[in-house]
């Protein structure tokens, strides 16, 4: 991998190249962006670099390459090299993926993943050798906001005192979540949101997606790439958001409570991630219901086809008075079920507080 196949994140990469060229490369970056903007791709590409680029590290199995990243114990004392294989096959074969793609890869189900304490220890144990290549030893961690806190402690030491020619690329997509002291200690590189432009050229030429079918997906996937694949593969998920999203506005306009109930149970019956998939797909189609007002569909609004249909009645009701709460509420669900909370309490709260914010016109 190399920066021509990173998608956008011009100023990132001049940042990198620079640095490199300079012979100023930093012992410790944290890379930060939303889940699709390129940031796990492109640490592993700077990592390539600074492994010189042979072939082992294009296969992600240079000796002085390491990975760490959010794994579940399928057996007592697991570490992130169990999974090793699963991720390497994931990084090579998809490079912008997220956790839902992750734990299809791994077979988590809906499995929590996180980086455990014994992480430390064995990332503490392989750094602390001498590389084998007689260069940089690269330790490339995806989301080190799972860290489990002992794991984080433990990190926050060695990044104090790290070994000669050792670099640390951290890519999260918390970065707020991350220990202030080992925050404070890497150097920051922002990646942006993909422009929509970059998107759609990239689905033309690296997937073979027709131009027209491309400008739509990459209008509707706030600047994903990894949002934009998903469309692709699989629409199924799609549409079950798209009837469950329908289904919640007209039982809330109705006041059918018990019906709401029953489909609140039915949405917490889907994994943790397809909850939170559900809830950002939510909040995307009051934003494109409440610009459908303002009759600029050409420039604004980025809806398929039954969407676009369903919004013709609907979007009268999001508008100046509500529209603000319903997104706050949503917020709120995300969170709740990020912190593991009831699902069935989240889901059938949430849908309750809509019979007053849909009336509310």
């Amino acid at each position: 991998m190399t920066f021509d196949d990173i998608i956008g994140q011009s100023e990132a990469k001049a940042r990198l190249l620079t640095e490199l060229e300079q012979n100023k490369v930093a012992h410790a970056l944290m890379l930060c962006g939303q889940e699709g903007c390129g940031a796990l791709p492109l640490a592993i590409a700077y990592a390539q670099m600074l492994l010189k680029g042979n072939v082992m590290a294009e296969k992600l199995q240079h000796p002085d390459l390491h990975f760490a990243f959010p794994i579940f114990n399928k057996k007592k004392s697991c570490c992130c090299e169990d999974f090793i294989d699963e991720w390497r096959e994931l990084c090579l074969s998809q490079p912008y993926f997220g956790m839902e793609e992750w734990m299809a890869a791994c077979g988590a189900e809906n499995q929590q993943l996180i980086i455990y304490e014994r992480e430390s220890d064995e990332i503490f144990k392989t750094l602390s050798l001498k590389s084998s290549q007689g260069g940089y030893k690269v330790l490339v961690m995806w989301l080190p906001e799972k860290m489990h806190e002992s794991c984080a402690n433990k990190l926050l030491k060695l990044l104090e005192e790290p070994p000669a020619q050792t670099v640390f690329l951290l890519v999260s997509e918390q970065p707020e979540k991350v220990l202030l002291t080992i925050r404070s200690r890497c150097q920051m590189i922002n990646c942006s949101r993909l422009q929509s432009a970059d998107i759609e050229t990239a689905l033309v030429e690296k997937y073979k997606i027709l131009p027209a079918e491309a400008k739509r997906i990459s209008r509707s996937c706030s600047g994903s790439m990894v949002a934009a694949l998903r469309t692709i593969t699989d629409n199924s998920d799609s549409k079950i958001f798209f009837d469950m999203f329908v289904q919640l506005m007209r039982l809330a306009y109705v006041r059918n409570v018990k019906e709401m109930k029953l489909w609140s149970e039915k949405l917490a019956k889907f994994g943790r991630e397809r909850q939170k998939a559900f809830l950002l797909y939510s909040q995307r189609m009051i934003r494109e219901n409440f610009i459908y007002n303002f009759h600029r569909q050409d420039e604004l609004n980025y809806m398929n086809e039954d969407e676009a249909g369903f919004a013709v009645r609907f979007a009268p009701f999001i508008n100046e008075n509500n529209v603000i709460g319903i997104m706050d509420e949503l917020s709120l669900a995300q969170r709740d079920i990020a912190q593991n909370t009831n699902p069935n309490m989240v889901f059938f709260d949430f849908a309750l507080k809509m019979i007053v914010l849909i009336k509310n016109r």
